[in-house]
């Protein structure tokens, strides 16, 4: 018999028991009162009472216990020829400066941030910077054109979206996102003042220096530099 033939039976007929037992390898900031909660059915609601943020499990808890320096993430783009990497401690700050920058744009718990981003290291930081601040993101694929994008806007109705000024696709074609970004949001009626673009070198693909990540201020433009 496999781990998952004696696992999976468990989790079936005693899920209270075994998600409980799992989720001790999580940290809390406050536990829950109860595992599962079914007054509401269908609407279960899990973990009632509890508090607890996945940035902080992804990055703060791994420097807290010593592996700082060890590296989180590794970013190689044989298209760009660019490879750049980040320890636990590197990451954490990086995607703490985003966070920051989110909450002075008024991004707070309970918003919707959509991120339309290349495959680049600063997508991961907007990703878990919501996280940490409590927002709700969406990730949308940044080979969409404007239309497909507007779409998921008018869908979300996200407070903030977050772009680049381009990127680059499989052909080594530059996209121009932070464009699309606009010209999605306004045929969806706004007026493109809540997209958001990370200050960069010419390209965010990876190409050249690279993107700077530093998300600390909003400039004229309405850039995060």
């Amino acid at each position: 018999m496999s781990r998952y033939d004696a696992v999976y039976p468990r989790s079936i007929q005693d899920p209270e028991g075994f998600w409980a037992e799992a989720a001790n390898d999580v940290h809390w900031f406050r536990r829950w009162d109860r595992v599962l909660d079914r007054s509401r059915a269908p609407f279960d609601r899990w973990f009632v009472g509890g508090k607890t943020n996945s940035c902080y499990n992804a990055l703060d808890l791994h420097v807290e216990r010593g592996r700082g320096e060890q590296l989180a993430l590794i970013y190689d783009s044989p298209l760009a020829g660019v490879v750049r990497s980040f320890t636990y401690r590197e990451l954490r700050d990086e995607v703490a400066r985003v966070a920051g920058g989110l909450t002075s744009l008024g991004v707070g718990q309970g918003d919707r941030v959509i991120i339309y981003m290349p495959m680049i290291p600063e997508a991961v930081m907007a990703m878990l910077a919501c996280a940490r601040i409590g927002a709700i993101h969406s990730v949308v694929f940044g080979g969409f054109a404007a239309p497909e994008l507007a779409k998921r806007i008018d869908d979300a109705k996200p407070k903030l979206v977050i772009s680049a000024s381009c990127g680059l696709d499989r052909a080594g074609k530059i996209d121009r996102l932070q464009a699309a970004a606009r010209r999605g949001h306004r045929i969806v009626g706004g007026e493109a003042a809540n997209v958001r673009v990370p200050s960069t070198a010419p390209d965010a693909g990876g190409a050249g220096t690279g993107p700077r990540s530093r998300l600390e201020r909003c400039d004229e433009r309405n850039q995060l530099a």
